[in-house]
């Protein structure tokens, strides 16, 4: 059994795949051109802006955002302790410092209120951050209106990290569009995976639209004009067709992942409330980037271990919070002020999960950790 299982993808693809990644390599246009704008086109459609912009990475894509929106040395950005680190890393490589906020321990979103009160406290302090990045954490939005609202009245851009969450909706609206911009990943495991590298940024803003085109190509206006100092930012053709290709599947992939979000959440009701499913916000779907469970009792490493000698995969997403991470030890930042961020660290446990699994396998997965609670606390 495989955590993901991106062969099973590709062999039921592979002719479409391999015919796109060959009419590429026809093509001799390998960096951006016709099939990079191709996607764009297509992925702003279904997102519903007017506005996507292929890049490298995710990590890029929010480096560029914060680029775009004016973040720089001296300015400090909103965002929380529990995510991939490439969000945090983002406003360090732009020169601007992480300003953290705890999450909702439900849906482990960014907690608008705890957002909220920071803001209140710079503003008395006379010291306002610049930007805000909710992150859409496991493949479902944060509460995106409170957010936005709140950033409004402070006056402050938003940036949806969604590099989880393509294809999820929020209120009707789909992920990358609920803010000023949204950015994704194309990383092979992600829902809409590519076989590489890759992300794209998403705005109704022209001047952002534009800003972003140019700072991709290391912030060119013109051949060989340069008006900015941009990044070699720029999305690879081979995984825009492939990405193309996988984009034509993708509701039918995310209707399995529901399915078997659903299997895996009706098998652990008998070993509640030991392992706890992950909750859907009300108004929103989730695309389940990871199906992420919480283990009660400190148990969740020796439940991890179990699992593995009985051959099921899990992974910890993410088992130490970016203010407790070496790389941001100079924010001087202890443990303790984030809770329910530290909390989570602790228990949380992702299972296995991707589009072709299948019900035996869950069926194995949910029977391991029937025997791992037996043996531990039953």
């Amino acid at each position: 059994m495989k955590f993901i299982d991106l062969n099973r993808q590709y062999e039921a693809y592979k002719g479409e795949i391999d015919e796109a990644v060959h009419s590429v390599l026809e093509s001799g246009q390998f960096i951006l051109g016709e099939v990079v704008e191709r996607l764009e086109a297509v992925l702003a459609g279904y997102v519903g802006v007017r506005h996507a912009i292929g890049v490298s990475s995710g990590t890029d894509a929010l480096v560029l955002a914060l680029m775009a929106c004016g973040v720089g040395p001296g300015d400090e950005v909103v965002t929380t302790p529990f995510s991939f680190i490439a969000t945090a890393e983002a406003v360090s490589l732009v020169g601007a410092r992480p300003v953290f906020v705890d999450i909702d321990p439900i849906t482990y979103n960014m907690d608008p209120q705890a957002f909220k009160k920071i803001l209140d406290a710079r503003s008395r302090s006379g010291s306002m951050p610049r930007c805000v990045i909710p992150v859409s954490l496991f493949g479902q939005c944060p509460d995106m209106d409170e957010i936005n609202d709140i950033a409004k009245t402070y006056g402050l851009h938003v940036i949806e990290d969604a590099c989880q969450s393509f294809g999820a909706r929020y209120k009707g609206r789909m992920s990358c569009a609920v803010s000023e911009i949204g950015v994704t990943s194309f990383f092979p495991s992600k829902p809409l995976g590519a076989y590489g590298d890759g992300g794209m940024l998403f705005t109704d803003d022209d001047e952002i639209a534009r800003m972003c085109i140019s700072l991709r190509v290391h912030g060119q206006s013109r051949r060989y004009i340069h008006e900015k100092i941009g990044l070699n930012a720029r999305l690879d053709a081979i995984q825009a067709a492939i990405l193309l290709v996988k984009f034509s599947h993708l509701e039918e992939e995310l209707k399995k992942r529901e399915e078997a979000a659903g299997f895996y959440t009706e098998g652990l009701k008998e070993i509640m409330p030991y392992i706890t499913p992950p909750k859907v916000a009300g108004g929103r779907t989730c695309v389940f980037a990871q199906y992420t469970v919480r283990v009660k009792g400190n148990l969740r490493d020796e439940v991890a271990r179990f699992l593995e000698v009985h051959g099921v995969p899990t992974a910890v997403h993410y088992p130490r919070p970016i203010h407790l991470q070496p790389a941001f030890k100079y924010i001087g930042l202890p443990q303790g002020p984030f809770p329910h961020a530290e909390e989570a660290s602790r228990e949380v446990l992702s299972l296995p999960m991707h589009p072709f699994i299948k019900r035996e396998e869950q069926e194995t997965v949910l029977a391991a950790l029937r025997e791992a609670l037996s043996s531990l606390v039953l």
